[in-house]
């Protein structure tokens, strides 16, 4: 019990401090495209202490459910191109994704088990047999929020290992599409064009292939058991 208080006070602490020190302030657009020379030309000054330093900002961003992902994914293209950039948040979001999902099991897990329990058995069932997939569905789908994903997702019982590997994978595809339109970032006046109803669809059609094709592979195994 002590540790879970700790860790809640540290959390609340750090949360409360990025919002009194209006820290947001920084992850803008507006404050990124007013200094974006400078920020360009330090970076190619010491570009390895500007990746390790951008790495670590935003595995806080996302472990903490801190706004302001979406538009350091536009600065990670601008910063270090596609390639680089892609990398460097696909890995960074990942780990967040998993410290605040460690966060909500450790800290929540037990209290909503004991609360729900027998709501909770069905779900944790339907985790245990499918979660891999639910979760790359709902991954590739950007109308749900990632941090939302990451703490309900800690209260069911799969795997840690399971949910990074998935987030990995399913938060692929828009992190590209971010990071390539921070490529072009004076263009971009904010996040919530970018993602159009075409390519929504897209990543819809995306997750559901692996239903669908479960379901074929089933049908054909019904038709040939005959």
């Amino acid at each position: 019990m002590n540790k879970r208080i700790a860790l809640l006070a540290l959390l609340a602490v750090a949360i409360a401090a990025y919002f009194w020190f209006d820290l947001g302030q920084y992850l803008s657009l507006d404050a990124f495209k007013a200094q974006q020379a400078q920020i360009i030309a330090a970076k190619d000054a010491s570009p390895l202490l500007y990746i390790g330093g951008f790495f670590l900002i935003y595995v806080i961003v996302t472990a903490l459910s801190l706004p302001g992902a979406a538009i350091m994914s536009l600065v990670a293209g601008a910063l270090f191109g596609v390639v680089t950039g892609t990398i460097v948040v696909s890995f960074a979001s990942s780990i967040g994704a998993t410290l605040a999902f460690l966060s909500a099991r450790f800290l929540l897990r037990d209290w909503v088990q004991s609360k729900f329990g027998e709501r909770l058995k069905a779900i944790d069932d339907g985790i245990a047999r499918d979660g891999a997939m639910y979760l790359f569905t709902i991954r590739l789908i950007p109308l749900f929020p990632f941090f939302v994903v990451n703490l309900l997702m800690g209260l069911t019982r799969i795997k840690t290992r399971t949910f990074y590997w998935v987030s990995q994978i399913g938060m692929l595809p828009a992190t590209a599409v971010f990071v390539n339109a921070g490529t072009q970032i004076s263009k971009v006046d904010s996040t919530a064009g970018l993602l159009s109803p075409t390519l929504i669809g897209s990543f819809v059609l995306l997750g559901i292939f692996p239903w669908i094709a479960r379901g074929l592979v089933a049908a054909v195994k019904k038709v040939n058991a005959r």
